[in-house]
């Protein structure tokens, strides 16, 4: 497969990543990618940026070393009935907006409770991605999120990140080969994303790709090999 969009990637508002947008859209740009979503983390994460960060952010040029620009927000799922960190107005005016779990913000539940907040979550008609659902430290009904995902259209993201061996994610494989399997059956894209926190990691994809290898997924559910069909894929294009 040859992948031409990463759509989780950070810059050093999010606090905890060190490159700058000028630095991410240029080492797309000489590994051949012709998009990237910049998805900074939502305000109730420590230390990461503000409201006023993602309502400013039409001043960046849509198109940077010939590669294309979308803006975006990593959302934080706040509570068990699916609430997040910014409101509708900001999120209608982005590109893409991806929500996630991340114990700072919401202390991991029961799988019921866990499986609540991801369902409530993906009514939301301005998110269009569940970022890292493998993540072992909220256990999820899968099946159940797999129904929403194809009930509201909302994309299932496979992060790279979440795959590394012994990484903070570690036990996420058997999550994620579960929900590729039933996506594969189902014939529910996915899109990748590096979650990439320097650029060196951008449109990195190893470890999700020898997975979707594995799998056997087909390339034509895997939205990165193809922008304007991911793009016009997501819940707010629809």
């Amino acid at each position: 497969m040859h992948f031409l969009i990463d759509t989780h990637i950070h810059t050093i508002a999010s606090g905890h990543a060190y490159s700058t947008w000028n630095e991410n859209a240029k080492a797309a740009s000489e590994k051949g990618l012709t998009a990237i979503a910049i998805t900074d983390h939502a305000p109730a994460m420590e230390h990461t940026t503000c409201h006023a960060y993602f309502a400013n952010l039409h001043v960046i040029p849509n198109e940077l070393y010939g590669v294309k620009i979308y803006k975006g927000i990593e959302l934080n799922i706040l509570d068990f009935d699916g609430h997040v960190d910014m409101d509708n107005k900001i999120l209608q005016k982005l590109d893409i907006a991806i929500a996630s779990l991340h114990p700072p913000c919401l202390t991991p539940g029961t799988k019921e409770e866990n499986t609540n907040a991801v369902l409530r979550m993906m009514e939301h008609p301005w998110i269009d991605i569940f970022g890292h659902p493998g993540d072992p430290r909220y256990p999820l009904d899968y099946d159940a999120i797999i129904q929403k995902a194809k009930e509201t259209g909302t994309l299932l993201e496979i992060n790279n990140t979440s795959l590394i061996p012994d990484g903070f994610r570690s036990g996420s494989k058997e999550n994620i080969a579960y929900l590729l399997q039933q996506c594969k059956t189902h014939e529910i894209p996915v899109v990748l994303g590096s979650d990439a926190h320097f650029f060196t990691d951008i449109g990195r994809f190893d470890h999700a790709l020898a997975l979707l290898q594995e799998i056997g997924m087909p390339e034509t559910l895997v939205l990165n090999t193809n922008p304007e069909r991911l793009f016009s894929a997501l819940k707010r294009n629809r």
